[in-house]
């Protein structure tokens, strides 16, 4: 396939997109979180429109929806390609000037700012592989809005290729652009039925060539520890304080494992989150996270056994544990029907990349729509460093990442029919 023709397009509409402030925030009561989120959706169904999409929507929550017809027969089912409209609130993405370094010589990359940014090659070490390539920055004033900016567009290049090339074969494919993904709601009010898809890719992953299948199973402990409090005059042998307890619970954590600070790959933590209270009662709550169910359930065994030995010190002391479940690790479903990745990995061999399977620490929109009944791996879209003003992309992963969404929709077409 020869994306050559739709490459200015692309850098035309990201550069357009980028440019306008959608961040969602975390401080909002609303739905989505942010005004300007539903600004950017009324222009985004505009431009689906003119592209001459069908059933372009925008509901009253400020998700956009559209469809593509299929060329193939009612075999094939419906997909769905997914994209998040807003930007992070970490960092400013209010005024982003986009900049394009062609023809990348290997070396670091200096953004004007002010401040002065840098983008270091021996803190990016995927650089090393994109020298001749054009990379895309900000001006290092704010962050770029890659993510997920880049997504819609690989998403709408690919719907572009497809108008234009009728021959080839597709299912009724289904687009969805979501607000307030970066605060983790973005499936809050996602009507499944309406939207109408069997199957799903959210194309909002980093490196080129990843699919991620797999997400952290997680879970929030909240503890209560209780003490007895007493005027301090007189509380000799009388007073029970909670906040030492909880000092105490805190101190017997692990210093050197199990922690955000100290873990990577596949290896789960524990993470105490917040901690509030008084001499009579002190509450700590704590992120629990492991890729599977059974490590997850002996974290918070652990929790409980430190807790009790905590409380033991402090006659008169006493705690509760209560678990909230927050998401599971979407490999569990996505393993109900394995060619949902599959398939996703054979397009990204077709767009000449070796696939590469990756497990997110952290959850997504996918983890929670596929536990919905709708299976949704993420597709990569090529950016790195994001939420940070040192977020970059190559135009090249941008192509690559619209050209495995063609072949997607294409295999889907094929297997479906044999």
């Amino acid at each position: 396939m020869d994306f050559s023709g739709y490459r200015q397009w692309m850098i035309d509409l990201f550069f357009r997109y980028v440019s306008m402030d959608t961040q969602s925030s975390e401080e909002s009561g609303s739905f989505p979180s942010t005004e300007k989120q539903k600004v950017f959706a009324e222009k985004l169904a505009a431009d689906l429109r003119q592209m001459g999409l069908q059933e372009v929507s925008v509901d009253e929550h400020g998700y956009v929806m559209a469809t593509l017809p299929g060329t193939a027969g009612p075999e094939v089912p419906v997909i769905g390609f997914i994209a998040h409209m807003d930007t992070s609130p970490d960092v400013s993405g209010k005024d982003v000037h986009p900049v394009l370094h062609e023809n990348y010589d290997g070396r670091d990359i200096h953004l004007a700012g002010p401040p002065e940014t840098v983008i270091r090659v021996d803190e990016n070490p995927d650089l090393a592989g994109k020298v001749g390539e054009t990379i895309v920055t900000s001006d290092g004033r704010t962050l770029l809005g890659a993510d997920n900016k880049a997504g819609i567009v690989e998403i709408l290049t690919a719907i572009r290729y497809l108008m234009d090339h009728p021959e080839i074969p597709r299912g009724k494919i289904r687009l969805a652009f979501t607000p307030d993904e970066e605060v983790g709601r973005g499936t809050e009010h996602f009507d499944i039925s309406k939207f109408g898809a069997r199957y799903a890719y959210t194309v909002d992953g980093e490196t080129a060539g990843q699919i991620d299948n797999e997400t952290f199973c997680a879970d929030t402990v909240t503890l209560v520890f209780r003490g007895i409090n007493v005027h301090p005059g007189y509380a000799k042998g009388k007073m029970v304080n909670a906040i030492k307890v909880a000092a105490e619970f805190l101190n017997r954590l692990p210093q050197e494992s199990l922690s955000p600070e100290t873990t990577e790959g596949r290896e789960g933590y524990v993470h105490p989150n917040s901690v509030t209270g008084s001499v009579e009662e002190t509450t700590i709550k704590l992120l629990i996270r492991d890729f599977e169910v059974e490590g997850l359930k002996e974290k918070e065994e652990f929790l409980r056994r430190i807790a009790e030995e905590a409380v033991a010190k402090f006659p008169g002391a006493s705690f509760d544990l209560a678990v909230q479940e927050s998401y599971r690790n979407m490999r569990y479903k996505l393993e109900e029907d394995p060619r949902v990745v599959e398939f996703a990995m054979e397009a990204v061999r077709r767009a000449g990349l070796e696939p590469q399977l990756n497990a997110i620490r952290g959850g997504t929109d996918g983890a929670r729509l596929s536990y919905a009944g709708l299976l949704t791996p993420n597709i990569f879209t090529g950016g790195h460093n994001f939420h940070s003003r040192q977020e970059w992309i190559s135009v090249e992963d941008m192509l690559k990442a619209a050209e495995v969404i063609v072949h997607l929709a294409q295999i889907w077409a094929e297997k479906s029919r044999r």
